[in-house]
Protein backbone atom coordinates (compact mmCIF):
# COMPACT_ATOMS: atom_id res chain seq x y z
CA UNK A 1 0.00 0.00 0.00
CA UNK A 2 1.25 3.56 -0.42
CA UNK A 3 0.80 6.77 0.77
CA UNK A 4 -1.43 9.03 -1.66
CA UNK A 5 -1.31 11.96 0.10
CA UNK A 6 2.55 12.28 0.25
CA UNK A 7 2.51 12.12 -3.73
CA UNK A 8 3.41 16.02 -5.43
CA UNK A 9 1.14 14.83 -8.31
CA UNK A 10 -2.01 13.28 -6.09
CA UNK A 11 -1.44 16.67 -3.85
CA UNK A 12 -1.34 18.72 -7.50
CA UNK A 13 -4.17 17.00 -8.92
CA UNK A 14 -6.44 17.78 -6.51
CA UNK A 15 -5.43 21.57 -6.38
CA UNK A 16 -6.42 21.19 -10.10
CA UNK A 17 -9.82 19.98 -9.52
CA UNK A 18 -9.93 23.03 -6.94
CA UNK A 19 -9.37 25.35 -10.35
CA UNK A 20 -11.66 23.48 -12.17
CA UNK A 21 -14.66 24.15 -9.86
CA UNK A 22 -14.23 28.11 -9.53
CA UNK A 23 -13.75 27.69 -13.29
CA UNK A 24 -16.73 26.00 -13.80
CA UNK A 25 -18.95 28.15 -11.27
CA UNK A 26 -18.75 31.24 -14.17
CA UNK A 27 -20.68 28.90 -16.44
CA UNK A 28 -23.98 29.31 -17.73
CA UNK A 29 -26.58 28.09 -15.59
CA UNK A 30 -28.30 26.11 -18.08
CA UNK A 31 -24.33 24.12 -18.47
CA UNK A 32 -24.85 22.94 -14.78
CA UNK A 33 -25.59 19.22 -15.52
CA UNK A 34 -24.21 19.47 -19.08
CA UNK A 35 -20.06 20.57 -19.34
CA UNK A 36 -20.03 21.82 -15.74
CA UNK A 37 -20.93 18.28 -14.08
CA UNK A 38 -19.19 16.55 -17.00
CA UNK A 39 -15.93 18.52 -16.26
CA UNK A 40 -16.44 18.21 -12.63
CA UNK A 41 -16.63 14.80 -12.29
CA UNK A 42 -13.67 14.10 -14.70
CA UNK A 43 -11.40 16.25 -12.77
CA UNK A 44 -12.52 15.20 -9.50
CA UNK A 45 -11.72 11.97 -11.07
CA UNK A 46 -7.58 12.34 -11.44
CA UNK A 47 -7.20 12.43 -8.16
CA UNK A 48 -9.63 9.71 -6.84
CA UNK A 49 -8.15 7.58 -8.82
CA UNK A 50 -4.52 8.07 -7.93
CA UNK A 51 -6.22 7.69 -4.14
CA UNK A 52 -7.73 4.57 -4.70
CA UNK A 53 -4.71 2.90 -7.06
CA UNK A 54 -2.58 3.50 -3.80
CA UNK A 55 -4.58 1.44 -1.61
CA UNK A 56 -3.95 -1.41 -4.11
CA UNK A 57 -1.96 -4.50 -3.37
CA UNK A 58 0.17 -4.65 -6.35
CA UNK A 59 1.93 -1.91 -8.33
CA UNK A 60 0.46 -3.50 -11.47
CA UNK A 61 -2.89 -2.70 -10.22
CA UNK A 62 -2.08 1.09 -9.29
CA UNK A 63 -0.73 1.36 -12.00
CA UNK A 64 -3.95 0.71 -14.04
CA UNK A 65 -5.18 3.09 -11.75
CA UNK A 66 -3.34 5.53 -12.64
CA UNK A 67 -3.90 5.00 -16.28
CA UNK A 68 -7.67 5.59 -15.69
CA UNK A 69 -6.41 8.95 -14.32
CA UNK A 70 -4.66 9.47 -17.51
CA UNK A 71 -7.96 8.99 -19.20
CA UNK A 72 -9.36 10.78 -17.11
CA UNK A 73 -7.20 13.74 -17.71
CA UNK A 74 -7.90 13.90 -21.33
CA UNK A 75 -11.29 14.13 -20.72
CA UNK A 76 -11.10 17.14 -18.55
CA UNK A 77 -8.76 18.73 -21.16
CA UNK A 78 -11.42 17.95 -24.17
CA UNK A 79 -14.04 19.35 -21.88
CA UNK A 80 -12.29 22.73 -21.61
CA UNK A 81 -11.47 22.96 -25.13
CA UNK A 82 -14.55 22.65 -25.85
CA UNK A 83 -15.60 24.97 -23.18
CA UNK A 84 -13.27 27.44 -25.24
CA UNK A 85 -14.98 26.82 -28.01
CA UNK A 86 -18.49 28.20 -26.83
CA UNK A 87 -16.94 30.79 -25.11
CA UNK A 88 -17.43 29.66 -21.62
CA UNK A 89 -13.68 29.86 -20.38
CA UNK A 90 -11.08 33.23 -21.38
CA UNK A 91 -7.78 31.88 -23.72
CA UNK A 92 -5.58 33.03 -21.20
CA UNK A 93 -7.76 30.93 -18.14
CA UNK A 94 -7.21 27.85 -20.46
CA UNK A 95 -4.00 27.83 -21.08
CA UNK A 96 -3.24 28.01 -17.47
CA UNK A 97 -5.41 25.38 -16.98
CA UNK A 98 -4.04 22.61 -20.23
CA UNK A 99 -0.97 24.04 -18.47
CA UNK A 100 -0.99 22.48 -15.21
CA UNK A 101 -2.85 19.54 -16.76
CA UNK A 102 -0.22 18.86 -19.47
CA UNK A 103 2.34 18.67 -16.28
CA UNK A 104 0.26 16.34 -14.62
CA UNK A 105 -0.24 13.75 -17.32
CA UNK A 106 3.37 14.08 -17.42
CA UNK A 107 4.14 13.85 -13.78
CA UNK A 108 1.72 9.87 -14.19
CA UNK A 109 3.11 8.83 -16.89
CA UNK A 110 6.43 9.33 -15.17
CA UNK A 111 5.01 7.54 -11.90
CA UNK A 112 3.63 4.86 -13.76
CA UNK A 113 6.87 3.72 -15.51
CA UNK A 114 8.35 4.46 -11.94
CA UNK A 115 6.40 1.58 -10.58
CA UNK A 116 6.47 -0.62 -13.56
CA UNK A 117 10.32 -0.44 -12.87
CA UNK A 118 12.39 -2.86 -10.78
CA UNK A 119 13.61 -1.14 -7.28
CA UNK A 120 10.71 1.25 -6.93
CA UNK A 121 10.14 2.58 -3.25
CA UNK A 122 7.05 3.48 -1.47
CA UNK A 123 8.05 6.76 -0.55
CA UNK A 124 8.37 8.41 -4.07
CA UNK A 125 8.75 12.46 -4.50
CA UNK A 126 6.51 12.07 -7.79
Amino acid sequence: MHRFKDLEVWKLSRRFCSKIYNTTSTFPDNEKFGITNQLRRASVSIPSNIAEGSSRSSNKEFSRFLEIAIGSAYEVETQLLISSDLGFIKQVELTDLLDSLDRIIKMISKFRSTLNSVGYSKNPTI
